[in-house]
């Protein structure tokens, strides 16, 4: 059986421009249009809620390279300090966090986080981390550094592409996937990467949003 070559360098170079071109476009296009939207979710977020109105928290990007995540602020000011408390005194939360790393019912959300998080609009300021070049419209994920080692021999993968705003892990269950999954999911993008790829990824994040499955 005949092996395909593999990609030449320079057809390597111009997939890399053509999804930075992408995610310039579109990054930028969106940040236009929901520029309106921007001062009403952070004057919502500042009287429902004391604190500020962004949510920065490092994450890892590509080449392992740690940068700032952003976020509109969707939990209390003290949320490291509620969240130990309940993991020390809730068995079945501690357990949860520790398979998922998330919470189905999470004490630590406010009132309009919980809107912004099942809308994601919460995560509208990563179009900013997209245009500053750490993430890209679609990819993995963005992972905690606390996360790597659950990923095992796949954090190359992971760290071989920018985390996403969409990818498959938003567009296949969200929060509703176990752990393993995402990690599948992930290393599995970094392989069928390619800009017609994104784009349908991109058309399935729609009905995804819609339907807020696994959205908490």
């Amino acid at each position: 059986m005949a092996v395909a070559p593999p990609p030449s360098p320079a057809a390597g170079l111009v997939s890399e421009w053509l999804h930075r071109a992408f995610d310039i476009a579109v990054s930028l296009a969106a940040i236009i249009a929901l520029l309106p939207l921007f001062p009403v979710l952070a004057l919502l977020i500042k009287v429902t809620s004391p604190g500020p109105v962004l949510f920065k928290q490092m994450r890892v990007g590509r080449n392992g390279v740690l940068f700032p995540c952003l976020k509109f602020r969707s939990m209390v000011t003290n949320s490291q300090e509620v969240l130990e408390r309940l993991l020390a005194n809730d068995a079945e939360a501690r357990s949860e966090w520790a398979r998922d790393q998330k919470l189905r019912h999470d004490p630590r959300i406010t009132w309009i986080g919980n809107f912004l998080r099942r809308s994601s609009l919460d995560e509208l300021p990563q179009l900013f981390n997209i245009l500053a070049g750490q993430m890209s419209i679609v990819g993995p994920r963005p992972i905690l550094p606390t996360e790597v080692v659950r990923y095992g021999s796949r954090i190359a993968d992971y760290c071989g592409v920018r985390p996403g705003l969409t990818g498959l892990w938003q567009v296949n269950g969200r929060n509703d996937l176990p752990y393993p999954t995402r990690v599948r999911l992930d290393a599995f993008y970094s392989f069928r990467k390619s800009v017609i790829y994104d784009f349908g990824i991109c058309l399935r994040t729609i009905p995804a949003l819609l339907g807020r499955k696994g959205s908490y």
